[in-house]
């Protein structure tokens, strides 16, 4: 081989491997050994490297090269904030990037959730989040107004305001108004002036005012203001509902399937206004179920292009608040002629199922239909029933469908789908938002069983349209990263489960049935949640690994989710373009990714304004809290009967010396030996909440007696 093509050879080989995603620095030695040249070649590669630095491709720093950066590596797009300030910029056209980018906290620039963004990809840095990288423009603000409270008033007159977008750390002055006389804890909306950085301030002026932060009936309005929640409809959007009168005419019944003699029946949660489903079910001589899953009709009702349609385009679903709901669609019809009320006509799409003994679908039918709900049962209602504390007609009914309900789940747990039965806290406010007490809502058979059915009818739908070739919005979820579970695990072994090295479904949902027993297993519950992806509509099926299914949609819920009604559309024969989908299907990720956000923002600040009663009526009151993560720096707590975290730092931990051992995850006291531990109960009293942030602090109450001092080897304060 003459030089010419040696130096060729070798120029192509090392250019292709600087070129690489997960290249990094190296020295020339290293780089000749990672890409196995020969030593008799090291002149030659000497020149190549010369040649790549000249070329621009790459950096020489000191003995080390680096791909140089190129604008291959700076893209564009929307940047989604995490509330811990850190980001993923989702770019805004295909790239060689299958993962949205990672933004660390201290790289995002001050950038604000929304905001469209220019990022220089680091490609020495793939970690289980994704690619890497810091933002370096701001293209476009997502937005010209902020939602905030006052935190301080200077004495000079100047005001300073948090804004939960922007975070703590960043300072807004809003400039003097003649018009307001605020003072600390006023929320009020803000239009920008001037984007700060994190070395400046933003400058704001204040827009109007919503109340203040010791005024609990303002708390839904403010979290409108803050996440941009559209709350009012339009004039035009409540007279195209109201045109559409109460009662269902008969020339449209005519159209349908008369299912009214069905004994169908709702079960939903007390406060439920707008019933999407009803059930039905009949148990035939050969031991066969005949389940009937009847959704409301709404595509009846919002046509393509309507204004009622693109209003709910635009919300993509209801927003659920303590004591309060942001509808898609005007009561007119969320309320009335969409919700499947008892003893009336009312028009629904039904996905009629037949299953056998073992509880295998054998065969399905979808038609449009009309049905008359016999009851309306509360969840409660129905368990007092199956319990045999309340009389009903239809405790058979209720029965078969426990019945189905125990097959249907048996063949979840066969494919690898975990299930736990996490209680929900229920926050109770007044008519003027002011929290009353916590109720603990238990996922009980009843909850179960309407779960279950509405997951068959949903992926039995889903599984029909692809039969006939029909492109639709599936909901689907990326399987987690393998350094997500294994984190996991680590923590599940910390609170004493012993899992094994790679442990299968199986493991986890044998843990979990153990773990919901315990004081923390909802904490369990809930990292394992966290430790997975986040499920998205998606007109691209990659399937559902958190329910184990190949084929998977959202069609139960059309009165809250605009998704569920572009498939009944779709359903109806009135199929979409993919690439209109796609814009759907990306909208309502990200509107469901902001109502939840909204409601979560809501629940903490209803939550820590009864932590503030019970503090002011009895300073002196002990509450149970189990510890959920140790840090060399303190402890991390659960508040049980709330579900509130709180911190503690070491200093706080009592008058003794605490020593973080690495192995055992745990705080150990130098004199009196006691640990702290991920499990562990303890007792602690409330030092102090700030509405304003958000924030708790708090005494411990210890009750340990000294242990024998501990003699391991100290591992790091």
């Amino acid at each position: 081989m003459t030089k010419n093509k040696l130096f060729e050879n070798i120029l192509r080989v090392t250019e292709q491997f600087m070129r690489g995603r997960t290249f990094k620095e190296h020295t020339a030695s290293q780089l000749m050994k990672k890409l196995g040249f020969p030593k008799q070649h090291r002149e030659t590669f000497k020149e190549v490297l010369s040649e790549l630095v000249k070329s621009g491709v790459a950096v020489k720093k000191g003995h080390r090269y680096r791909r140089k950066e190129t604008a291959e590596d700076v893209v564009a797009g929307v940047i989604r904030m995490h509330h811990r300030g850190f980001g993923f910029v989702q770019t805004d056209e295909t790239t060689d990037f299958t993962q949205d980018i990672f933004i660390p906290r201290h790289l995002t620039m001050n950038a604000v959730d929304g905001d469209h963004v220019e990022v220089l990809v680091n490609p020495k840095v793939v970690s289980a989040k994704g690619p890497e990288g810091r933002i370096t423009a701001i293209l476009e603000r997502a937005r010209k107004h902020l939602a905030g409270i006052v935190r301080d008033v200077h004495w000079r007159g100047d005001v300073y305001a948090y804004a939960p977008l922007l975070g703590e750390d960043q300072r807004i002055l809003v400039e003097k108004s003649e018009e307001f006389d605020l003072k600390v804890g006023d929320r009020i909306v803000m239009e920008v002036l001037e984007w700060g950085s994190e070395s400046s301030e933003t400058t704001c002026r204040i827009s109007h005012y919503i109340g203040h932060i010791s005024d609990p009936s303002v708390d839904i309005a403010a979290a409108i203001e803050e996440f941009e929640i559209r709350s009012d409809f339009p004039k035009l959007v409540v007279e195209e509902a109201s045109k559409f009168g109460s009662i269902i005419p008969r020339s449209e019944i005519a159209k349908r399937e008369d299912l009214r003699d069905l004994e169908c029946v709702t079960i939903d949660p007390d406060t439920a206004k707008d019933f999407d489903d009803a059930i039905s079910i009949e148990e035939d001589k050969k031991g066969q179920y005949h389940l009937g899953v009847h959704i409301a009709d709404v595509s009846h009702f919002v046509t393509p292009g309507s204004a009622l349609d693109e209003e709910a385009k635009l919300r993509a679903n209801s927003t659920y608040f303590p004591g309060n709901c942001v509808p898609m669609l005007p009561k007119e019809l969320s309320d009335n002629l969409c919700s499947l009320k008892p003893n009336v006509n009312r028009l629904t799409v039904s996905v009629l199922m037949t299953f056998d003994k073992e509880g295998s679908l054998i065969n399905h039918r979808l038609v449009r239909s009309v049905i008359k709900s016999k009851k309306r049962f509360t969840y409660k209602d129905a368990l007092a029933v199956l319990e045999g504390k309340k009389k009903s007609p239809h405790e058979k009914k209720l029965k078969q469908m426990v019945e189905l309900c125990g097959l249907l789940k048996q063949k979840r747990y066969e494919r690898g789908s975990i299930e736990f039965a996490i209680p929900e806290i229920v926050v109770r406010v007044d008519e003027e938002g002011v929290p009353q007490d916590t109720e603990q809502v238990f996922y009980d058979i009843t909850h179960q069983m309407i779960e279950e059915f509405m997951l068959k009818a949903n992926e039995v739908v889903a599984t029909h349209l692809t039969g006939l070739g029909k492109e639709l919005a599936f909901r689907v979820h990326e399987e987690p990263s393998e350094d997500n579970m294994e984190s996991f695990a680590m923590l599940c072994r910390s609170f004493g489960f012993a899992l094994p090295e790679n442990p299968s479904a199986k493991d986890f949902q044998e843990m979990f049935d153990e773990a919901l027993q315990t004081s923390y297993g909802q904490y369990l519950a809930q990292a394992y949640i966290r430790s997975m992806r986040l499920a998205i509509y998606s007109p691209h099926n990659i399937g559902h690994f958190g329910l184990s299914l190949g084929h998977y949609c959202h069609f139960t819920s059309p009165i809250r989710r605009y998704v569920d009604l572009v498939v009944h559309r779709i359903l109806l024969d009135a199929p979409m373009e993919t690439q209109e989908l796609q814009k759907i299907a990306d909208h309502c990720s990200e509107q469901e990714r902001i109502s939840a956000k909204a409601e979560q923002s809501v629940l903490l600040l209803k939550k820590l304004r009864l932590l503030k009663s019970i503090h002011e009526s009895d300073p002196q009151k002990q509450l149970e809290a189990v510890v959920t993560r140790v840090k060399h720096f303190g402890i991390y707590f659960d508040i049980l009967d709330l579900m509130v975290e709180g911190f503690l730092h070491v200093s706080d931990l009592g008058d003794d010396y605490y020593v973080f051992q690495d192995e055992e995850n745990r705080l150990v006291g130098e004199k009196t030996g006691n640990g702290f531990f991920a499990g562990e109960k303890i007792t602690v009293m409330i030092k102090d909440i700030n509405l304003i942030m958000l924030e708790t602090s708090w005494h411990i109450v210890s009750d340990k007696p000294p242990k024998r001092k501990h003699r391991g080897r100290r591992r790091r304060r």
